[in-house]
């Protein structure tokens, strides 16, 4: 029976919650959880903790937050918990290569995708801007590049239809956990077999800018409908009626070709509001009008006109 391991886990946002609570459900000692400061969230700028660190201080695990993972201090104080083995997800900095190796078996890190595909910052939006039919995790061992690590353990998932980047990094999220749990018992076993990525096939997944969900109406509704949802909830998709900004939600491509001009209202009624496009139609769902929340159609028409013939720019 083998020992059990000392785990330095290292994450930030919703996303590694699964994967801390996983190992702290398993047989092996997470001695300490690293992740970034906290900040603030929201209209009233409160101070907020990260969710990693929320989960770590009810578990009872020391937290650290340092402002720079690069310093001597730091090293020694990660070096002090003696790990055998590191684990990363999302945590949000590149780590020093030092870092990286100071555990006996490396660092391993839950990544959003099926590397080489979508290497990079947002790997679960792209995928669904994209189109992709599917996408998952891998299990990665860390080197001192973004995300060109060997693959130790992928785990493959279908997107739906309806799936957003808030629904599908929940579902990945919860695979990721169980990938890693997998991989670690591998590792424990001297069963987990490294395989070098294929860099010719990488792709990137650059991190998102607010400017990307300025919808050009002139491109396909099937287009529009996977950038609403891969932009959903944020930094979310818009556009603008009578200079008023407007978000899109919950989008359905409605086959047929417009007989209007891209961007104008055809249809504003409790099943949706019917936009057309460049090809074909999007019926969106639900919306939030500048200054308001997000709501559903049937709600937002009751308290303001959208007029058929209009044209959202």
């Amino acid at each position: 029976m083998t020992s059990p391991l000392r785990i330095l886990f290292m994450g930030t946002p919703q996303f590694a919650v699964p994967s801390l609570q996983a190992l702290l459900d398993g047989p092996d000692e997470v001695v300490a959880a690293v992740c970034r400061t906290d900040s603030p969230q929201g209209r009233g700028q409160k101070c907020c903790q990260p969710p990693v660190k929320s989960l770590a201080a009810c578990a009872g695990i020391p937290v650290l937050q340092p402002e720079s993972i690069r310093t001597d201090a730091f090293f020694e104080t990660v070096q002090a918990f003696q790990p055998d083995l590191a684990v990363v997800v999302a945590y949000g900095k590149i780590l020093p290569g030092r870092l990286l190796r100071l555990p006996r078996l490396g660092t391993v890190n839950v990544h959003g995708s099926l590397l080489p595909k979508y290497r990079g910052a947002a790997p679960v939006q792209r995928a669904l801007i994209n189109g992709e039919e599917a996408t998952g995790v891998t299990i990665m061992q860390m080197d001192e590049g973004i995300d060109t690590g060997d693959i130790l353990l992928p785990a493959q998932l279908r997107i739906e239809d309806n799936d957003t980047a808030g629904s599908l990094a929940d579902k990945l999220a919860k695979l990721g956990s169980e990938a890693l749990i997998e991989a670690v018992e591998l590792l424990k076993a001297g069963r987990l077999k490294a395989v070098k990525q294929d860099h010719a096939q990488a792709s990137a997944a650059p991190m998102l800018g607010k400017e990307e969900g300025h919808i050009d109406w002139s491109r396909p509704a099937s287009e529009l409908h996977c950038l609403i949802r891969g932009l959903d909830p944020w930094p979310s998709a818009y556009g603008f009626l009578g200079g008023r900004r407007f978000r899109f939600f919950q989008p359905q491509t409605v086959p047929g070709e417009a007989a209007t001009a891209p961007g104008t209202i055809c249809r504003a009624d409790c099943g949706g509001i019917l936009i057309a496009c460049g090809k074909d139609c999007l019926l969106i769902k639900e919306i939030q009008p500048e200054g308001k929340r997000r709501m559903d159609i049937q709600a937002c028409i009751c308290g303001m006109k959208l007029p058929l013939g209009e044209r959202f720019t």
